[in-house]
């Protein structure tokens, strides 16, 4: 039996001027470049969600930040896995926009982490809620809009939680959002609030961390929480009162002093008068 001889396609040589040699040299026109600390995300499968929570039997900490996974806390040195009130959420990259989570700190009802794709926290923003029930973690996917969380379905499943006391951590793997430049890039937010564990109402979520907006996938990137930043910004002069505008200078001594209250403008001012 003689075989069929295989004839292959003669090598492709394009116009001069073009840089393709055939399939194996082929040149692209034009090539993207991203910003900076952008990570495109890539295509995976997203989680099937399955939230039935599991007992967390080690204890999370901040021993991989920086090298394996992203961190944000509050203060910036939290470490969970020691004594002491403090906020802490961090992320590991699995594959495309699926990510491993660690969420910890202490609430009398529920802990929750946000991510927004924009600077602000509450436009329909993407949260993870572990709450307080009978001792133990119930884990709920919401929605931050306005102020409120509304419940709702998200991609999340592998939840683990365990309860001590006020102290509460779980770990999950979500997928995140999808922003509009399809990056990994987001604002985080750590909060608390009240939880009816009868209703399963979650109370109003009081902000921890507000982040500036970074790259889940780069475990190096700097978080700042920008709700202690503001907070601290503002710093008042020594023996300095402001009144509509008026300088009022502190009063060390009274027993020569005279003191008169006068009005301008619909405006109460005092003055000091000399002996």
């Amino acid at each position: 039996m003689t075989s069929a001889s295989a004839t292959m396609a003669p090598t492709m040589t394009t116009a001069p001027g073009n840089n393709t040699t055939g399939a194996s040299s082929t040149t692209m026109a034009s090539s993207t470049t991203m910003a900076p600390n952008t990570t495109v995300a890539t295509t995976a499968p997203p989680i099937v969600p399955n939230t039935t929570v599991e007992t967390l039997q080690t204890t999370i900490s901040r021993a991989r930040c920086g090298t394996e996974q992203l961190c944000a806390g509050e203060p910036s040195s939290c470490d969970p896995s020691t004594d002491g009130s403090c906020f802490f959420l961090a992320a590991k990259r699995q594959n495309g926009q699926n990510f491993e989570f660690a969420l910890a700190g202490e609430s009398d009802g529920y802990l929750a982490a946000t991510l927004s794709t924009d600077s602000a926290l509450g436009g329909n923003d993407t949260t993870y809620v572990c709450a307080i029930s009978n001792g133990v973690v119930q884990f709920f996917g919401a929605l931050l809009n306005d102020g409120k969380l509304v419940r709702q379905e998200l991609n999340v499943n592998s939840v683990k939680g365990r309860v001590t006391g006020r102290k509460i951590q779980c770990t999950f793997t979500a997928t995140v959002p999808i922003s509009r430049a399809r990056t990994t890039r987001f604002t985080l937010g750590i909060s608390t609030g009240t939880f009816d564990s009868t209703s399963g109402n979650l109370g109003p979520p009081q902000t921890q961390l507000r982040s500036n907006a970074v790259n889940l996938a780069n475990p190096s990137a700097t978080v700042t929480n920008e709700v202690s930043t503001t907070s601290n910004s503002t710093t008042s002069s020594p023996n300095t009162t402001t009144n509509h505008g008026y300088y009022i200078p502190a009063i060390t001594d009274t027993s020569s002093a005279d003191l008169c209250c006068c009005a301008e403008s619909d405006h109460a001012m005092r003055k000091l008068n000399p002996p």
